[in-house]
């Protein structure tokens, strides 16, 4: 009869030395293992040398790990980087273009603050202004040179109230409408303006050539006393303009006077004070102070240039 294929380990006194090993270490495990669980709780600080030399133990192989890993998220970064700088650059682009424009409008608005403290700064303690206006648009290439002001007689705006920049004379109010104005600028054709130089007294009148300057004629001829770079300033004759108000700088001189380029160029003006008629006496008794004006001033002008040669002397 063939033998069994299994044996108990009764019938091997080795095997069951094994067995009985095995359980026996087992169960001294075990009961250490509690008294090491019960001692760690009772007494945590008793282990506290054994946790450090583990940790000593462990600490190379952990900073090993540590510089791997913060290594291979740098190599992940910089390619995740490198695919993203065309989007990040395209970004950084645009917000510079709005960076630019938001610039531009924070210098267009301490520009026009600028123009705006100058218009308050115009009145002395005589002069209030009527109204202060936006200048709406004039005229470049005709020749007539007239503007538009947002500003009219429901504002307390008349004809022939004078019409100033910051930097000094635009014109005058030629007509009126409710909301708006017409002014008649300096550089027209018809403009004619009593003027003297700044730091004396050699007066003349600044004609409008309809080309943006202006013709500033003397009235008393002889030897030309201007000089290139004189600023002519608003004399105060006629009743319409006060006097010392900044006109326009000599550019060129003339036998009988110069050509002169505007102090306050209309196309660079933004804002305008409208001002009351310096004098309303002296020309309350005209009938139309915008033609009256101009008129009375070239006859004074044809008046001061009519003795022997003037003629000769006023031509270019």
């Amino acid at each position: 009869m063939a033998p069994p294929s299994s044996r108990r380990s009764g019938f091997s006194k080795k095997a069951q030395y094994s067995v009985f090993t095995g359980y026996l270490l087992a169960a001294v495990g075990a009961v250490a293992g509690v008294a090491l669980l019960a001692l760690s709780l009772w007494q945590p600080a008793a282990f506290a040398p054994v946790r450090g030399v583990a940790s000593d133990a462990v600490a190379p192989a952990g900073e090993a790990a540590a510089v791997t890993r913060s290594g291979s998220q740098g190599v992940f970064a910089s390619i995740t980087g490198y695919f993203r700088a065309g989007q990040q650059n395209a970004d950084l682009r645009r917000e510079m273009e709005l960076a630019r424009i938001k610039l531009a409008e924070a210098d267009a608005i301490k520009a026009e603050n600028r123009r705006l403290k100058g218009l308050l700064g115009l009145r002395d303690d005589e002069t209030t202004p009527v109204a202060v206006a936006r200048l709406v648009g004039s005229t470049a290439t005709s020749a007539r040179r007239l503007a538009y002001i947002g500003v009219g007689s429901r504002n307390g705006v008349a004809a022939g109230m004078p019409v100033l920049s910051e930097r000094g004379v635009i014109g005058r109010v030629l007509e009126t409408g409710r909301s708006s104005a017409r002014v008649l600028l300096l550089t027209d054709s018809e403009s004619v303006l009593p003027v003297r130089r700044a730091k004396d007294d050699v007066i003349a009148f600044a004609e409008g050539r309809g080309d943006g300057l202006l013709r500033v004629r003397l009235v008393n001829l002889g030897i030309n006393p201007l000089k290139v770079g004189d600023l002519m300033v608003t004399s105060g004759a006629g009743g319409y303009y006060r006097p010392g108000v900044a006109v326009a700088v000599i550019a060129k001189l003339t036998p009988d006077g110069g050509i002169a380029r505007l102090v306050a160029e209309p196309a660079a003006t933004n804002f305008v004070a409208v001002e009351p008629v310096h004098q309303p006496a002296a020309v309350a008794d005209l009938a139309d102070p915008s033609e009256s004006f101009p008129s009375s001033a070239a006859s004074a002008s044809t008046s001061a240039t009519a003795e022997p040669g003037a003629a000769t002397a006023g031509s270019e």
